[in-house]
């Protein structure tokens, strides 16, 4: 029977690309998003099954597509195995929207992977997705189904204001990220400078100049994700050589691949802050390592869009 909503009950599903924080949004909700089984067989494929009635139901499936590509074939079967249990509305609620940096072709013969990204879960039977911080906003007219754009800006926004730092500069990484600092600097009443560097290729970035002033001044550095951290670490160095007091980090997802870890705790960073849209193990941490949760943030998007409220409301850019 369907209530309010029209779509009918709530039910949530949990892969395990990062399990901790779907079971946090499920707790917040009063949900156990424990429903599904999913296991491998020997030769690492995937078996997925859903555990409750899952017909007529409003289906939330929580799964960041980040690596390994197992996590987005298991994103994939579960919104198949949903659409195949008669579910009245599956929404795949993607943390972390992996592919999102190939998202044009701006070199002969290379695929458009966020597209690809996107036509695949449409194909599978997404009605709806939700996500936060796409690498790129267009990412967005990728697909033919409703997406909710969630941003970290306030997440962070509100931590840094909470730790009252004086004499803020919130310093762009790059040009691209320009718009979002501007938005940060404003929130935060601080001031704002840019990095202006060249990319001579993947994951390496040359560092040649900073516009505005960070001499004496304390720095925030704010992006969308951190991978090899070498960018970030190069970033932090160039305003430390021009005299920076102290150098804040922050990005919504942090990736921390390859040397990253290494990279990141050796910075004179004082503090990295991040968000747990991916899961960080253990091992992965470091001290100046601080993680913030989005589980309020998703519990709110999912909350507002089964009971056919405005999610619009959640849509703080701190780029505006």
């Amino acid at each position: 029977m369907a209530d309010e909503s029209g779509h009918g009950p709530m039910l949530i599903l949990g892969g395990r690309a990062n399990r901790p924080l779907a079971r946090e949004v499920g707790e917040i909700l009063g949900h156990s998003v424990d429903s599904a089984t999913i296991r491998d067989f020997a030769d690492r494929e995937i078996f997925v099954r859903i555990d409750r009635n899952a017909r007529g139901r409003d289906v939330f499936i929580i799964q960041p597509t980040s690596a390994p590509a197992e996590n987005t074939m298991e994103l994939l079967l579960l919104i198949d195995a949903a659409r195949r249990a008669s579910a009245a509305r599956v929404t795949a609620v993607v943390p972390y929207f992996g592919y999102g940096r190939q998202d044009r072709k701006d070199q002969p013969r290379v695929a458009i992977g966020a597209k690809l990204m996107a036509n695949m879960l449409v194909a599978a039977g997404a009605d709806r997705v939700v996500s936060i911080d796409f690498h790129q906003h267009q990412i967005q007219g990728f697909f033919d189904i409703p997406v909710d754009h969630l941003y970290a800006a306030p997440v962070f926004t509100r931590y840094f204001r909470e730790k009252g730092i004086e004499d803020l500069v919130v310093v762009a990484p790059d040009v691209g990220s320009a718009k979002m600092a501007r938005g940060y600097s404003k929130r935060l009443g601080a001031s704002f400078a840019i990095i202006d560097k060249r990319r001579p290729a993947a994951n390496v970035a040359e560092v040649l100049n900073v516009v505005g002033e960070v001499d004496g001044k304390n720095c925030l550095l704010p992006d969308d994700m951190v991978d090899t951290g070498g960018t970030l670490v190069n970033a932090v160095k160039a305003l430390k050589d021009r005299g920076a007091k102290a150098v804040y980090a922050a990005a919504t997802h942090a990736l921390l691949s390859g040397p990253a870890v290494e990279r990141l705790s050796q910075a004179p960073l004082e503090e990295f802050v991040v968000t747990n849209t991916i899961h960080i193990p253990e091992e992965r941490r470091f001290d100046n390592l601080k993680v913030l949760s989005v589980a309020p943030l998703l519990a709110n998007a999912i909350q507002y869009i089964h009971s056919n409220e405005s999610v619009s409301q959640l849509f703080e850019l701190g780029d505006d």
